[in-house]
């Protein structure tokens, strides 16, 4: 007689990884003829826009351009001016080598260092560099065995539960309307916002996702260096290609303005503001499996192998918003608050006493114009920290990812008080790990039963599974039950008890 073993595909977690790597930032930016000359230097930014992403054993490959802006003071009054470049990149980074069928990657980080100075009034040299973070997760496809029959075998079943990866798309969207700025600007000193995906639609094979996105541009009128600010709402309304989506699929979906063009109306009517925005879209498919976990047989020597086996779940679906507030002393007490900006560091899901939260640091910017007329940047850190409410203690994974909403900054009294409405949107997965077999080989018959023996008597301790005792006297569970009108669901025994062991 011959084992007969029945197999399946599972798509288990693969390999996990989180490299880094520094990304050089150097420019030499030209001041427009437009905009005024260079006074004074008040602060630069990088920031990375990754457009396209490779995973091969053992390297990731990013493709994208840093967005480098530089915030001055202009000559003879000029005010707050901004000026940018886009400096493109590729990045190889170096990885573990592990098998996988899909994968996700989030790339995040935070500057390491800017050096920023004015050659002459009309150009500036930037040097630093920047910190990225990649956090790599990937599933594979898995044979297991699901089934064992004849030859006297046993088997232990247990269900395996997760999520197969089913979507992983970062899709850069462009979207347009119309912007009247009164008073006219003289220059235009930063457009700024936020994006909200209001409505997911699945269907087999595509994703629809409408939503909006909040513009807040300030600009420099052409008769005083005062600052004006407008916000602007543009909708969009994106279909996407995803192959393997299915409309049983679990998605989150999340957009982040990335870019901002103005350009003026016509014979003074209004203007047209586009933005770009990267829209992301994540999809998981949920999978119940069962595997064999343990088996022996009633009739023969059996040996088995084992492998663990990693099952990726969603832990919880996030949409949360949280205010992060800091303050701090400032050198002038007559500063006057012109603009205040905020930047995220990487995302990472950690346990504090019991509860899993998500963790980020903010770095809050504020301009200010002191009792001299100069124009100074101040810079304060502080934590956000989210509950993860129904997570499950262990191995956490976030795809997640940060936006500023209102940002409420007041300096009275030489006090800088930020409030900084933060959200926060995406899935965190969790991993968890069981031993499954892998191969079962059957051997020589056992000796046979003894017919004088027909009960015998097991003291079995609470904590003991049925299945193992069943294995050391080569029965099957289904006459530990029977002989001992046990529940036919008991697996565990929860107390000490006599058991009474059929015979041949």
């Amino acid at each position: 007689m011959e084992l007969k073993v029945f197999r399946d595909i599972l798509y288990a977690g693969g390999g996990c990884c989180t490299v880094k790597a520094e990304l050089p930032v150097e420019a030499e930016i030209l001041i427009s003829d437009y905009l005024p000359q260079v006074f004074k230097i008040v602060k630069c930014f990088a920031r990375p826009v990754v457009l396209q992403k490779q995973l091969q054993p053992g390297r990731l490959t990013l493709e994208g351009y840093i967005r480098c802006t530089v915030y001055y003071q202009g000559e003879d009054g000029a005010g707050l001016c901004q000026t940018e470049q886009k400096l493109p990149f590729t990045k190889a980074l170096e990885l573990p080598e592990f098998a996988f069928t899909s994968w996700s990657a989030a790339v995040e980080g935070e500057t390491e260092y800017i050096n920023c100075r004015a050659v002459n009034p009309r150009r500036i040299e930037v040097r630093g560099a920047y910190a990225l973070v990649a956090s790599v997760s990937t599933q594979c496809s898995t044979e297991v065995i699901t089934a064992l029959a004849d030859c006297g075998i046993q088997q232990r079943l247990e269900a395996l539960r997760g999520v197969r990866r089913a979507a992983v798309l970062d899709k850069l969207i462009a979207a347009d309307g119309p912007l009247q700025l009164d008073p006219a600007p003289a220059a235009v000193l930063d457009i700024a916002g936020s994006a909200d995906v209001q409505e997911v639609k699945v269907l087999s094979g595509k994703a629809v996702a409408k939503g909006e996105i909040h513009a807040l541009c300030a600009w420099r009128g052409k008769e005083s260096p005062e600052l004006h600010s407008q916000a602007v709402t543009i909708p969009f309304n994106q279909i996407m290609d995803v192959e393997g989506l299915t409309e049983d699929c679990r998605c989150v979906c999340a957009a982040e303005p990335v870019g901002f063009t103005l350009t003026e109306g016509e014979g003074g009517g209004p203007g047209r503001l586009s933005a770009t925005a990267m829209l992301r879209l994540r999809g998981w498919r949920p999978y119940e499996l069962n595997c064999a976990a343990d088996a022996f047989s009633t009739q023969y020597e059996v040996e088995c192998d084992s492998v663990p086996l990693t099952a990726e779940q969603l832990a919880c679906v996030l949409d949360e918003r949280a205010a992060v507030t800091c303050s701090g002393p400032l050198p002038d007490e007559n500063t006057r608050l012109l603009a205040c900006f905020a930047a995220f560091g990487p995302v990472q899901a950690e346990q504090r006493g019991d509860a899993p939260v998500l963790t980020a640091k903010v770095q809050v910017t504020a301009f200010g114009q002191n009792s001299l007329d100069e124009i100074d940047s101040y810079d304060k850190t502080a934590e956000l920290v989210i509950p993860l409410p129904g997570a499950p203690a262990g191995e956490l994974w976030p795809e997640c990812w940060l936006s500023a909403g209102a940002v409420q900054a007041d300096c009275t009294g030489g006090a800088l008080e930020v409030t900084v409405q933060v959200r926060a949107q995406g899935a965190v997965l969790s991993r968890v790990q069981r031993p499954f077999l892998s191969g079962v080989r059957v051997g020589e018959a056992l000796a046979p039963a003894d017919p004088a023996i027909s009960l015998r008597v097991y003291y079995a301790q609470p904590g003991e599974a049925l299945f193992d005792i069943a294995r050391q006297f080569h029965v099957s569970p289904g006459q530990m039950l029977e002989a001992n009108g046990l529940d036919p669901d008991t697996r565990t025994l929860t107390a000490a008890c006599r058991l009474l062991v059929p015979g041949a």
